[in-house]
């Protein structure tokens, strides 16, 4: 199948699901995902829809075109694999916002408690995750952590798990959600690989901060601005890994946020301000009681050296600092590195 792309889905509702998956996987999980397909135009990848285990679904597959057919076979998929077809009239197609009609072969089967549990807490808390299985559902494997290094389950061998994970860390290199279909080596494995979209959190209003909300759509994130302490705090305290916060506010009454921030441990913290606001923001959050190693997570002045001089000079270089930290790279020139180029 092959798919890939920036994905456009809300965050939140990828969260959302991981947390139905972990909240249902000590009771039964059953799933449904695309195992196949012919026309629907563009369509985005990933596409799992969940049922627990009152026969309640989360999810939904191609804008909710193949419920009538999806939504069964989850709600019958935690007694074991199964496998279905699906049409769908243009009308109905586009109806719900596809671009034309289309056909699907979709995979039910159940997750064990424990496969469950690992991919809705890596969905739920922004981390990157992918699911494999063979194409009957009968044997599933789990990858979680930011290379995926963390293996769940398996395909039945050991060279089938290696091949899984070789073929889902290419993919999470790309930097984009993907289905891809398996079929080397002797295998039929069907891969879904989700990387979770990052929400900016831009505290303090101006310029650069829509400069960098729009810098933040280019790549499919999601964002807003925020200029209260209390709301900033709050949408903090629902940060995942993947987020990013970038305060642009110099008030010291917005130290209690980076100080949130850092205890937190997750995701990105950045802070806008010339050499001598960082220094003195330090002082302060060193007298509030972090410690040095504490202050590290903290990037400010935040941004990559680029020379950038306008707001949206600016918001391209807090960005790439951010895809750097993402991807952990050091943010050289390419012509002074070795190596293949984007992976």
């Amino acid at each position: 199948m092959g798919i890939t792309s920036n994905p456009a889905e809300n965050p939140a509702d990828t969260r959302e699901l991981g947390s139905a998956l972990r909240r249902w996987a000590p009771h039964g999980v059953g799933v449904v995902r695309v195992l196949d397909r012919h026309g629907f135009g563009t369509v985005e990848p990933g596409q799992l829809l969940a049922a627990g285990p009152a026969g309640e679904t989360l999810g939904r597959l191609y804008l909710g075109a193949l419920d009538p057919v999806a939504v069964p076979l989850a709600q019958q998929a935690s007694a074991g694999p199964a496998v279905r077809d699906a049409h769908v009239a243009e009308s109905d197609a586009v109806d719900v916002g596809l671009a034309c009609a289309g056909g699907a072969t979709l995979l039910g089967h159940p997750m064990p408690a424990e496969l469950a549990d690992a991919l809705g807490t890596a969905l739920a808390e922004g981390r990157p995750a992918a699911l494999a299985s063979t194409a009957d559902g009968a044997r599933q494997l789990v990858l979680t952590g930011p290379d995926l290094t963390d293996r769940h389950g398996g395909l039945g061998t050991p060279e089938a798990d290696d091949l899984a994970a070789a073929v889902a860390g290419r993919l999470l290199r790309r930097g984009a959600t993907s289905t891809e279909r398996i079929t080397e080596a002797g295998l039929d494995v069907l891969l879904d690989l989700w990387v979770p979209v990052p929400t900016v959190l831009v505290v303090g209003a101006g310029a650069i901060g829509d400069a960098l909300l729009a810098q933040s759509g280019l790549l499919g994130w999601t964002g807003r601005v925020v200029t209260e302490l209390a709301e900033a705090r709050a949408a903090l305290a629902e940060f995942t890994d993947a987020d990013v916060l970038v305060l642009l506010d110099h008030a010291p009454a917005f130290d209690a946020l980076l100080v949130d921030g850092v205890r937190s441990g997750r995701g990105f913290l950045g802070a806008l301000g010339s050499r001598r606001t960082q220094a003195a923001r330090r002082e302060r959050l060193t007298a509030a009681g972090l410690t040095v190693g504490e202050l590290a997570r903290l990037h400010g002045p935040v941004g990559l050296d680029l020379g950038a001089r306008t707001p949206a000079e600016t918001a391209v270089s807090i960005v790439a600092e951010v895809i750097a930290v993402r991807s952990g790279r050091a943010a050289t020139a390419l012509a002074a590195t070795e190596g293949r180029i984007g992976t």
